[in-house]
Protein backbone atom coordinates (compact mmCIF):
# COMPACT_ATOMS: atom_id res chain seq x y z
CA UNK A 1 0.00 0.00 0.00
CA UNK A 2 1.30 3.43 -0.99
CA UNK A 3 2.02 5.95 1.76
CA UNK A 4 -0.56 8.72 2.12
CA UNK A 5 0.81 12.21 2.74
CA UNK A 6 -1.12 14.56 5.01
CA UNK A 7 1.20 17.58 5.14
CA UNK A 8 3.38 19.52 2.73
CA UNK A 9 6.40 19.01 5.01
CA UNK A 10 5.93 15.26 4.77
CA UNK A 11 5.13 15.33 1.03
CA UNK A 12 8.02 17.48 -0.23
CA UNK A 13 10.79 14.86 0.20
CA UNK A 14 8.65 12.40 -1.77
CA UNK A 15 8.07 15.06 -4.42
CA UNK A 16 11.82 15.60 -4.79
CA UNK A 17 12.49 11.88 -5.24
CA UNK A 18 10.02 11.94 -8.13
CA UNK A 19 12.15 14.68 -9.78
CA UNK A 20 15.68 13.25 -9.81
CA UNK A 21 16.38 13.65 -13.52
CA UNK A 22 18.16 16.93 -14.37
CA UNK A 23 16.14 17.43 -17.58
CA UNK A 24 12.91 17.02 -15.64
CA UNK A 25 14.10 19.49 -13.00
CA UNK A 26 15.03 21.98 -15.73
CA UNK A 27 11.65 21.62 -17.42
CA UNK A 28 9.88 22.14 -14.08
CA UNK A 29 12.04 25.19 -13.41
CA UNK A 30 11.25 26.74 -16.79
CA UNK A 31 7.54 25.92 -16.53
CA UNK A 32 7.22 27.34 -13.03
CA UNK A 33 9.21 30.43 -14.04
CA UNK A 34 6.90 31.01 -17.00
CA UNK A 35 3.90 30.54 -14.71
CA UNK A 36 5.26 33.26 -12.41
CA UNK A 37 5.99 35.51 -15.41
CA UNK A 38 2.46 35.00 -16.77
CA UNK A 39 0.96 35.86 -13.38
CA UNK A 40 3.06 39.02 -13.09
CA UNK A 41 2.17 40.00 -16.65
CA UNK A 42 -1.52 39.40 -15.95
CA UNK A 43 -1.35 41.83 -13.04
CA UNK A 44 0.73 44.47 -14.81
CA UNK A 45 -1.25 44.38 -18.06
CA UNK A 46 -4.59 43.84 -16.33
CA UNK A 47 -5.15 41.07 -18.87
CA UNK A 48 -6.24 38.36 -16.49
CA UNK A 49 -6.45 35.67 -19.16
CA UNK A 50 -2.74 35.15 -18.52
CA UNK A 51 -3.67 33.67 -15.14
CA UNK A 52 -5.29 30.83 -17.11
CA UNK A 53 -2.35 30.52 -19.49
CA UNK A 54 0.22 30.15 -16.69
CA UNK A 55 -0.90 26.71 -15.43
CA UNK A 56 -1.20 25.37 -18.99
CA UNK A 57 2.39 26.37 -19.70
CA UNK A 58 3.71 25.11 -16.36
CA UNK A 59 1.99 21.73 -16.53
CA UNK A 60 3.01 21.21 -20.16
CA UNK A 61 6.67 21.59 -19.24
CA UNK A 62 6.32 19.53 -16.05
CA UNK A 63 4.47 16.66 -17.67
CA UNK A 64 6.98 16.43 -20.49
CA UNK A 65 9.60 16.03 -17.76
CA UNK A 66 7.63 13.26 -16.09
CA UNK A 67 6.55 11.31 -19.14
CA UNK A 68 9.78 11.50 -21.16
CA UNK A 69 12.57 11.84 -18.59
CA UNK A 70 11.39 10.60 -15.19
CA UNK A 71 9.03 8.04 -16.71
CA UNK A 72 6.67 8.33 -13.76
CA UNK A 73 3.18 9.62 -13.09
CA UNK A 74 3.06 13.25 -11.92
CA UNK A 75 2.15 13.63 -8.25
CA UNK A 76 -0.34 16.28 -9.39
CA UNK A 77 -2.93 13.59 -10.01
CA UNK A 78 -2.96 12.35 -6.42
CA UNK A 79 -1.81 15.46 -4.52
CA UNK A 80 -2.74 18.52 -6.61
CA UNK A 81 -2.26 21.21 -3.94
CA UNK A 82 0.89 19.71 -2.37
CA UNK A 83 2.34 19.20 -5.83
CA UNK A 84 1.63 22.78 -6.91
CA UNK A 85 3.18 24.20 -3.75
CA UNK A 86 6.16 21.86 -4.12
CA UNK A 87 6.75 23.17 -7.65
CA UNK A 88 7.28 26.64 -6.19
CA UNK A 89 9.43 25.34 -3.34
CA UNK A 90 11.65 23.38 -5.74
CA UNK A 91 11.90 26.46 -8.00
CA UNK A 92 13.06 28.47 -4.98
CA UNK A 93 15.55 25.75 -4.00
CA UNK A 94 16.97 25.81 -7.53
CA UNK A 95 17.47 29.59 -7.63
CA UNK A 96 19.04 29.56 -4.15
CA UNK A 97 21.33 26.61 -5.01
CA UNK A 98 19.82 24.45 -2.26
CA UNK A 99 18.42 21.72 -4.51
CA UNK A 100 21.39 19.29 -4.34
CA UNK A 101 21.30 19.34 -0.52
CA UNK A 102 17.51 19.08 -0.40
CA UNK A 103 17.59 16.19 -2.89
CA UNK A 104 20.15 14.36 -0.76
CA UNK A 105 18.02 14.88 2.35
CA UNK A 106 14.91 13.70 0.48
CA UNK A 107 16.60 10.46 -0.65
CA UNK A 108 17.68 9.87 2.94
CA UNK A 109 14.14 10.45 4.20
CA UNK A 110 12.32 8.41 1.56
CA UNK A 111 14.79 5.64 0.73
CA UNK A 112 17.03 5.63 3.79
CA UNK A 113 20.05 6.30 1.54
CA UNK A 114 23.02 8.31 2.71
CA UNK A 115 23.67 9.33 -0.92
Amino acid sequence: MEKQYTSLREFYPYYLTEHQNFSSQALHFVGTGLFIAAAIYAIISENYWYFLLGPVIAYTFAWIGHFFFERNKPATFQYPLFSLLSDFIMWFHIITFQLPRKMKEARQTIFGQKA
